[in-house]
């Protein structure tokens, strides 16, 4: 019988090494997890079990929901034209570039190029917040427009997992009411039922919310559809209530960084394979510059037509390449549903990685606009 508390260790003792050396060296925590876990499943033999499968999927569903509930309103609706024209086209231009590029020039058949160009189309919104709010940019205008584009560009990725690979019956039906149903209700009970029953040691309001997402996840799951997407989609919704109750917000995020999102990305690294990069270096760099292209023929005409300058441009279009947590969940689906080989898997999270590493270091070091007392806006 294996021994369930020393796996449980050794997964734990990897997701430390990881927040230590994303300490020490200020990289998303994220990443390095995913550096790690490639290590780990290549140098040390580490494999996944059902139990890490199962904390990994929730960790994918919390992170998620909390992803839409970072988005404010009131900035989407202040800078409406501009962040949802770059967001929009931030998904499409990449999406239809590298599922062309996939398929045609690399012969994957349209399934896989599909998971491809969904993989690749993303922003992350974990790095660019972070670069935002360590630069200061979250208080300007810029960065504002930047982080709204992000969250309109991760909707159409999660949208098109959702609904590309869904199967088209009378659950999908079911699931869509539902869901639309919930996202109608919740926003009305939620703050009403949390002042009645919130502020207990036995936390009513996060199992609350834990059932409504294994609820939905569990209907999306029997039509076919992705589990984080309705996440995503009550996150969104409710939205306003937790960007005002920080401090569940704050709990909420304890939780899941601390014992639930490290097994998804350790998990999603250790299925990368080091001998695939080795061999399939060029075609690695090739998808990831297609990605970065297809951004900046897309983006940053929409600077310049929203009169940004230059270096605000080509910062704004550089912080729009990069990808990490959407992108990694939409290689990992297309790997766990069989669509994709683990060859496969690796090219794209490989991409995924660079993604969030490569724009972000030109970003900061050659086109990181000067921020004047001007700029800033209180948040």
């Amino acid at each position: 019988m294996e021994n369930l508390w020393l796996q449980s260790a050794l997964w734990v003792g990897l997701a430390l090494v990881a927040a230590l050396i994303s300490i020490r060296i200020s990289i998303s925590v994220a990443l390095i997890e995913i550096c790690v876990g490639a290590f780990a499943g290549n140098l040390l033999g580490v494999t996944t079990t059902e139990w890490l499968n199962y904390l990994a999927g929730v960790g994918a569903i919390l992170l998620t929901f909390l992803a839409g509930a970072e988005i404010d309103p009131a900035v989407i609706k202040k800078h409406f034209w501009s962040s949802v024209s770059i967001g929009v086209v931030g998904f499409f231009a990449p999406y239809l570039g590298v599922l062309a590029f996939a398929h045609y020039a690399c012969g994957w058949p349209w399934p896989q190029a599909q998971i491809a160009g969904i993989a690749l189309s993303t922003t992350s919104v974990a790095v660019v917040y972070a670069v935002m709010v360590e630069t200061g940019f979250n208080k300007t205008e810029m960065g504002k427009i930047i982080l709204a584009a992000c969250f309109i560009n991760d909707i159409g990725t999660v949208l098109a997992l959702g609904i590309v690979f869904a199967n088209y019956n009378l659950w999908l039906v079911l699931f869509v009411i539902v869901t639309a149903l919930a996202m109608w209700l919740l926003p009305k009970v939620v703050p009403w039922y949390f002042a009645k029953v919130g502020n207990r040691i036995s936390e009513p309001e996060i199992k609350s919310i834990l059932l409504i997402l294994f609820f939905l996840g569990g209907l999306a799951s029997i039509a076919k559809s992705e589990a984080v997407l309705p996440a995503y989609l009550i996150g969104m919704v409710l939205a306003p209530f937790f960007l005002k109750d920080r401090v569940l917000s704050q709990r909420m995020r304890v939780i899941a960084f601390t014992l639930l999102t490290p097994f998804y990305f350790l998990k999603a690294g250790s299925l990368v394979k080091f001998g695939t990069i080795a061999s399939a270096l060029g075609l690695i760099a090739a998808f990831l510059g297609v990605k970065m292209l297809t951004k900046f023929v897309g983006i940053l005409p929409l600077t310049k037509a929203f009169r940004f300058e230059r270096k605000e441009g080509m910062y704004t279009t550089l912080m729009m390449c990069t990808g990490l947590t959407f992108g990694s969940i939409s290689a990992l689906f297309g790997l766990t549903n069989g669509i994709i080989d683990q060859d496969q898997y690796t090219i794209l999270v490989t991409a995924v990685i660079g993604s969030a590493v490569v724009p972000t270091l030109i970003a900061q070091k050659f086109f990181q606009p000067k921020r004047s007392d001007k700029e800033d806006e209180d948040v």
